[in-house]
């Protein structure tokens, strides 16, 4: 099972803050489970931001991060300070 969450514009684009899918061989990085994503089409095309920021199991990691059963993904806007 992958635990997937979404933060900021993401959560409110998409009308949900997480979702569970479960574990597919596929889905090897987080990249791969990106485009699962984006290939829902509509509101999903958000995450296809060349931007995005994404995590694994809490640490910030780049899209080819590889994925097990049981990880925690969350997708998120790039954060901006002032």
């Amino acid at each position: 099972m992958l635990d997937i969450h979404y933060f900021a514009s993401y959560r409110e684009r998409l009308g949900l803050d997480r979702e569970r899918l479960p574990w597919q061989d596929r889905l090897a990085s987080v990249g791969q489970l990106r485009q699962a994503l984006v290939a829902r089409g509509g509101a999903w095309e958000v995450l296809a931001a060349d931007n995005l920021m994404c995590a694994r199991n809490e640490g910030l990691c780049g899209l080819d991060e590889p994925l097990e059963d049981g990880d925690e993904v969350a997708f998120f806007p790039p954060v901006t300070g002032g």
